[in-house]
């Protein structure tokens, strides 16, 4: 691959699993950082706090990254892996290139960035509107930086791009689920990793320029009760308690970076309050591994050492700013997850 395409993959920081929920100014939960998000029983959470991980001090992730191999996620965590992947047995892909104008198929190694996030929420669980994240009105009014229109599954990216056909669920076309919505979000990066791709579309003659955007295609839905799996998510969540609903986002499509990501946000009747709901959100981003693995051509150019691939993914180069997107993704998911659970609250 060439250095600009490694460089447009590094500044899109993953495509946005919580669309629906950015850029709200009313953020009163505050994050708990915690080993297990699922060990915390529902006596131990406190008013207005999320119980929060990332794992990126778990025993699985890379110490260098803070992401974790997809075949370790696989393998140790087969629950989280059957309910956060793109569809239920996914697999990496097999990717079609051209080397030399000769046709090569290689497997797309899979690092994952995993959330969860715990929280209480003051009402029962029969209140709880979740609906209302899948509509579009809603999303127009919660993040002006990121631009929404409503697509259909004929404007679905794998149902018309061949090499995305990896991407298609293989029981049902993406956006004719029951009761959801599918929208085509655009947000242009900010602060000064615009500047960083200007420099490296001068540095890079010939090919297709990076964006100074990010594009990504998401299906939001509320799950159905005939599809809630209550025994399965029961155990994802370490809960036992009635499940009361379940909110689902998946990016199927992005233009850079990975390959596909998964939100759960799942409601609990809170085991001693049945006026109090116990809301678990999962949170999984599939990160392309060859993206992490580019260090040296960035580092022996001086313009460009800051922007290493996985420093600007995770927010700790000079590049990353804000607390969107473009901050880098431990500092988005967190802003995203207090935005979540103050609208669920509402």
């Amino acid at each position: 691959m060439t250095l600009q395409v490694h460089v447009r993959r590094s500044l899109i920081a993953a495509a946005a699993l919580f669309v629906s929920v950015g850029g709200l100014a009313a953020q009163e939960f505050r994050i708990e950082e915690v080993p297990s998000v699922t060990a915390v029983a529902p006596a131990r959470l406190k008013p207005k706090t999320i119980v929060f991980s990332d794992q990126r001090d778990d025993k699985l992730t890379d110490p260098g990254t803070g992401l974790i191999r997809f075949e370790d996620w696989g393998r140790e965590r087969p629950v989280q892996k059957q309910f956060l992947s793109l569809f239920p047995g996914y697999a990496e892909p097999n990717i079609k290139v051209s080397v030399h104008g000769i046709p090569k198929t290689y497997t797309e190694k899979l690092h994952m960035y995993v959330v969860e996030a715990r929280f209480l929420i003051g009402k029962a669980p029969g209140s709880i509107d979740l609906a209302r994240f899948a509509r579009l009105d809603t999303l127009e009014k919660i993040d002006p930086s990121i631009k929404h229109r409503r697509i259909s599954a004929e404007q679905a990216v794998p149902q018309v791009d061949s090499q995305s056909a990896h991407t298609r669920h293989p029981d049902r076309r993406w956006c004719e689920a029951p009761a959801s919505v599918c929208i085509e979000s655009r947000y242009p990066l900010e602060g000064k990793l615009p500047v960083g791709i200007r420099l490296a579309n001068k540095l890079e003659e010939g090919g297709k320029k990076i964006s100074e955007f990010m594009e990504f295609q998401t299906e939001i839905r509320v799950l159905p009760p005939e599809e809630i799996d209550r025994p399965g998510l029961t155990k994802l969540t370490a809960l036992e308690a009635p499940v009361a609903g379940v909110l689902e986002q998946t990016i199927f499509s992005v233009n850079q970076v990975m390959q596909f990501g998964k939100l759960l946000a799942i409601l609990q009747e809170h085991p001693a309050n049945p006026n109090s709901t116990v809301a678990t959100v999962f949170m999984a981003l599939a990160v392309e591994t060859d993206v992490l693995e580019r260090k040296k051509e960035f580092e022996n150019v001086p313009v460009l050492r800051n922007l290493i691939p996985a420093q600007v993914l995770m927010g700790k180069s000079s590049f990353n700013s804000g607390d969107s997107i473009s901050a880098g993704l431990p500092d988005y998911v967190r802003n995203r997850i207090r935005a979540i659970a103050d609208l669920i609250e509402r």
